[in-house]
């Protein structure tokens, strides 16, 4: 069963999502693109409301430019994301939601901290079985 939509009054939340693509303010971030962990695509655009999060998805994120971090805002309802839930964790300790409709760049989020090249490749490592909870 799926979660409710989170109200989507976001006027006082920041939210981030991490890439490797070159994007703008204004620009939009549509589901239906291959997600870092399948090679399947998604109808679903994550995001985070902790820097953490959006981190691991700018590291993990496919491609070849460097690994970027924007600010986000919804464009419609959102729900948490399964992935990082109830279904694996307990809550949503990394305030992660996903969406059916686009994000829109709101700006670039600087010095932002990274992982360590072995921090990554133990995530890596630990992701690399794990299929979807929920799409």
């Amino acid at each position: 069963m799926a979660n409710p939509p989170t109200p989507t009054d976001t006027s006082s939340r920041r939210f981030y999502h991490g890439t490797r693509a070159d994007l703008k303010p204004g620009d939009l971030l549509h589901p239906g693109y291959s997600s870092n962990y399948t090679e399947r695509r998604s109808p679903w655009v994550y995001f985070s409301e902790t820097l953490g999060a959006a981190t691991w998805g700018a590291e993990l994120a496919k491609g070849e430019g460097p690994s970027r971090i924007y600010v986000v805002e919804p464009t419609g309802p959102f729900v948490d994301d399964p992935n990082l839930t109830d279904k694996r964790f307990p809550g949503n300790p990394t305030k992660s939601y996903r969406s059916r409709d686009p994000l829109r760049v709101v700006g670039e989020q600087l010095g932002w901290q990274g992982h360590s090249p072995e921090e990554i490749q133990a995530m890596k490592d630990g992701i690399a079985g794990l299929q979807p909870v929920d799409d």
